[in-house]
């Protein structure tokens, strides 16, 4: 009989592969044979690779359709020319529109053959291959061997499939006249496993899911997660995972995705070959990137690749972003309140964005029926909780403003005078870091903590907090932000996390759809956070000490936000040095690679941040003018 750990640990391993699938292949009515006619083809690459495809036509298809194609790492389940999915796409008026559906394995992956890469570098020129040759070859052959088409394909793909969707662009087909890149990762090194060269810890967990290439094509997992009974992660990470050297228990050198992130802590060759957004020029067809606000595993992405496509395209494109607040590719659920962590946005955002935006879209441009007539940017604005239209993000209308940090712990538009307290100290305690949630659970991806109630840390003495009065006013943040810090630490190694936090009224009510045992009367919802690993602040190709006690300037960007903070709230600024165990531990002492870090490295550390009119810390916004 297998144990207790190992049984925990397979269905949680097929828990994982049915959350991945589900985004992607949707969740309503079961489709049958005289629905669709379902066909599986090996499909030979240029250089002779055979990738699994499966097509899906609709059986009465009276008029000549267009190719709707993703390409994925997760499998195109359920294998076997009898066998019918759940349904042929999460969208269910994409499938009422009528499409001819293809999913593929990308190589290495399931029932396809060749070897898998993490984020295939794209090779420019006509005689090697990656995704967008893939794709090229894929699509050559669908307007060959698969009748009744119209000649036009487009692609879309969620997380994972967004990155092939985004690297099929360079080079494109010219019968690929749709694009739908959504939650795609775009590089490695500031997205998913990364975030300004901190390592995400909490994706440890996943790395297996990427770690080992199949010997053949197989229609089972070939890969096992990391053998695990605690379900507090807190306790396990700290314990068990810190420093990181000791996850060589866990994951042998046969895991190469693990090998390749130990063994490439900076931002080298190796993780700029994997980044898609230098290679994202010529693209002349429509695009629509989509992503969500509270989405803990690609937010960079889409965001930037929205942006590397305006500014690299000279308008060819006709480009498209959604935002709205979903964390990891909630869009594609099922109707219903939309819900991330304690906090209600709305009820049925993503059956509106499938109706009003995805399905006229590809309607649009793969069928020549209606008009998309979709604007340069759809924003949700989370804090008022309702959708708006910009003609370019960020929008004309907001200008930058810096708000400043001052010793009394209040935030505001004045800049330090001359008299101001010279910093904010605190202790960095890598034995008690502060958490990134109050009580952080085992989990492949720690998607609540996008809008947690920070209360708990602004109690905690390693934690700055500053916040300003009581607004007299809506104020609405809308794009970019940029912590600028002046700091200093008595090691030589930091880490700096920056959160924004909306502080609600003692008046704020709860609702049918709050949690139970949850306040919301001065809830300090996260509206951003973002940390940068100090060794790069200057360059992420070559890291550098901090002087012990030097005061120095970092600059953290974080993402985006389209956020009002409403009358009556309160904007809070938040600051540290822990984020755990979403943000592995930095040792405070500089090493040249943490991965490799032993336990003597790791030591406290006094950090001060600075407030005075020479080294004012600030974080710049912005805000929407009335």
């Amino acid at each position: 009989m297998k144990n207790k750990s190992s049984i925990i640990r397979y269905s949680t391993l097929i828990l994982f592969i049915i959350c991945i699938a589900l985004p992607l292949y949707g969740q309503s009515q079961q489709f049958s044979k005289s629905d669709y006619i379902k066909s599986e083809y090996d499909i030979e690459m240029r250089d002779g690779i055979k990738l699994h495809t499966v097509i899906y036509r609709p059986d009465s298809a009276k008029q000549k359709l267009p190719f709707l194609m993703k390409r994925t790492p997760y499998s195109c389940r359920p294998y076997g020319e009898e066998t019918m999915p759940r349904s042929i796409h999460s969208n269910p008026q994409l499938v009422k529109d009528g499409y001819i559906f293809v999913c593929q394995d990308v190589r290495g992956r399931w029932m396809s053959e060749g070897q898998y890469s993490t984020l295939t570098p794209n090779v420019p020129g006509p005689g090697g291959t990656d995704e967008s040759s893939d794709t090229y070859d894929t699509i050559e052959w669908l307007l060959d061997n698969i009748s009744n088409h119209n000649g036009k394909v487009g692609q879309y793909g969620i997380s994972y499939p967004g990155f092939y969707t985004a690297a099929a662009l360079p080079n494109a087909h010219p019968a690929l006249v749709a694009s739908s890149p959504q939650a795609p990762i775009s590089d490695f090194f500031f997205d998913d496993f990364h975030h300004h060269g901190a390592y995400l810890m909490s994706y440890w967990y996943a790395t297996n899911v990427f770690g080992y290439q199949h010997e053949q094509p197989t229609s089972n997992p070939w890969y096992n997660l990391p053998d695990i009974s605690s379900n507090d992660a807190y306790w396990f990470y700290l314990n068990k995972l810190e420093p990181l050297s000791k996850a060589s228990k866990y994951y042998k050198k046969d895991n190469f995705f693990w090998q390749e992130i130990i063994n490439n802590p900076n931002y080298n060759n190796f993780w700029q070959s994997r980044n898609i957004l230098p290679h994202l020029r010529n693209i002349d067809h429509s695009v629509l990137v989509v992503g969500g606000w509270f989405d803990a595993e690609d937010l960079y992405g889409p965001l930037n690749v929205y942006k590397t496509i305006e500014n690299k395209n000279d308008g060819e494109a006709q480009n498209t972003i959604v935002m709205g607040p979903w964390s990891h590719g909630d869009w594609a659920g099922s109707d219903g309140p939309q819900i991330v962590g304690d906090i209600f946005f709305g009820n049925n955002l993503s059956g509106w964005f499938k109706k009003n935006v995805e399905a006229p879209f590809f309607r649009s441009k793969l069928k020549g029926k209606g008009s998309a007539d979709l604007p340069e940017a759809y924003m949700f604005d989370t804090g008022l909780k309702k959708w708006d239209q910009f003609e370019q993000w960020p929008p004309q209308n907001a200008s930058q403003q810096s708000w400043y940090v001052h010793g009394d712990g209040s935030l505001n538009l004045q800049k330090p005078s001359k008299n101001s307290t010279e910093y904010t100290e605190y202790v960095s305690d890598l034995s008690h870091p502060v958490p990134h949630i109050e009580t952080p659970k085992m989990r492949f991806t720690p998607r609540p903590f996008m809008t947690s109630d920070q209360r708990f840390a602004a109690r905690r003495p390693d934690v700055a907090t500053f916040e300003t009065e009581v607004l007299k006013e809506n104020v609405t943040i809308s794009g970019e932000i940029l912590s600028k810090l002046y700091v200093s630490t008595s090691g030589t190694a930091s880490d700096w996390i920056v959160k924004l936090i909306d502080v609600y009224p003692p008046s704020v009510k709860e609702g049918k759809h709050t949690p139970k045992n949850v306040e919301l009367d001065n809830y300090h919802q996260m509206v951003r956070s973002e940390v940068i690993r100090g060794r790069f602040r200057d360059s992420y190709e070559n890291p550098k000490p901090f002087e012990p006690d030097k005061i120095t300037s970092v600059d953290l960007p974080l993402q985006d936000i389209h956020h009002t903070f409403k009358k009556g709230h309160k904007i809070q600024i938040q600051i540290q040095s822990t984020f755990f165990p979403y943000i592995d531990l930095n040792p405070q002492k500089y090493v040249k690679n943490i991965f490799k870090a032993d336990s003597s490295d790791f030591q406290n550390a006094t950090q001060r941040i600075y407030h005075t009119s020479e080294h004012p810390t600030s974080i710049l916004m912005d805000v929407q003018k009335k």
